[in-house]
């Protein structure tokens, strides 16, 4: 119950996240997009020591032709170098699929790709985000799979579905399926999560449910809160999480708070405290807190620097 919640650093080709654009010519576009985070890091566990991580090092290029002033067609194709692609022996390559873009439609993709539940979570953290939802044992995306999306500006939806005919997922799922929709009222952001997946050999399907609220209505801070629950079949546990930031010229301070009621076991408390500081544009120097009220753990902390184009 102390995994990490999947941070919103999602590269999508619809994103709005900076980039280097390439070429622009006759209604044809190469952007090129990338980041990197490298960082020292210790656990809450009592036998870890402070390590050095690679947690992020992604190059990609966007390429789109315009068929009409609505409709784009394009593909992205992602290389990337950190510690977990390393592991897994995928460093060449990560996302990688075709995308139609539509500024009336919204976005469809399809290849290897993060799907929907990949956004959820709150709270501006860097390494111990608020907990529990969903750790780092599983993950939303892959090859085979498909997403939708479509934002109004006032309201949104996505869809996704991966697939796993080939059975290569490092965890042993059939498929799944996941979505969102959110709605922006005044100064209030809310999204509804869903995600059901099927697991092989097993008769049991993974369930998880998320309702989050964001408030920035008072200037340079932002205030969140969620409700999150899981069902892993054998394992069902509700969270309820807050989270707060404050932005003071090139400081960003951030704080969250959750509590973790599963059906069996002990109700556990996580948290984290941080502060980054814009050194340049999108690139920021970090440090973090992060504990739990567990047993037999330690106070964590790290600290690090990750730049964006």
């Amino acid at each position: 119950m102390k995994k990490t919640l999947v941070a919103l650093s999602v590269l999508l080709a619809a994103s709005s996240q900076a980039s280097i654009e390439l070429y622009n010519q006759d209604g044809v576009t190469v952007n090129l997009k990338g980041d990197i985070e490298v960082r020292y890091k210790k656990t809450t566990s009592e036998d870890d020591n402070l390590k050095q991580e690679i947690d992020d090092a992604d190059i990609g290029f966007d390429t789109r032709y315009a068929v009409n002033d609505d409709f784009q067609i394009g593909g992205y194709i992602e290389y990337s170098g950190d510690s977990s692609d390393r592991a897994q022996g995928n460093v060449a390559n990560g996302n990688t699929y075709v995308g139609f873009y539509s500024q009336t439609y919204g976005s469809l993709i399809v290849g290897k790709l993060d799907t929907v539940l990949d956004d959820a979570g709150i709270g501006s953290d860097y390494m111990f985000g608020l907990s529990s939802f969903f750790g780092d044992d599983l993950d939303f995306g892959g090859e085979e799979a498909i997403r939708y999306d479509y934002d109004s500006g006032s309201y949104y939806f996505s869809v996704g579905y991966n697939q796993d005919a080939y059975e290569n997922h490092i965890y042993n799922r059939d498929s799944y399926v996941d979505a969102k929709v959110g709605a922006r009222v005044a100064d209030f952001d809310f999204t509804v999560f869903y995600g059901s997946a099927h697991v092989d050999n097993s008769d049991d399907d993974l369930s998880l449910v998320a309702l989050e609220a964001r408030f920035a209505g008072i200037e340079n801070v932002n205030l969140e809160a969620a409700y999150y629950y899981t069902d892993f079949g054998t394992v069902e546990a509700d969270t309820f999480a807050i989270a707060a930031d404050y932005t003071m010229e090139a400081w960003t301070y951030a704080a969250g708070v959750d509590f973790v009621d599963p059906d069996e076991g002990d109700e556990v408390t996580n948290w984290f405290v941080n502060a980054g500081y814009g050194i340049a544009p999108n690139t920021t120097l970090y440090a973090e807190v992060g504990g739990s009220d567990e047993d037999d753990t330690d106070v964590a902390y790290g600290f690090g620097v990750k730049a964006s184009f």
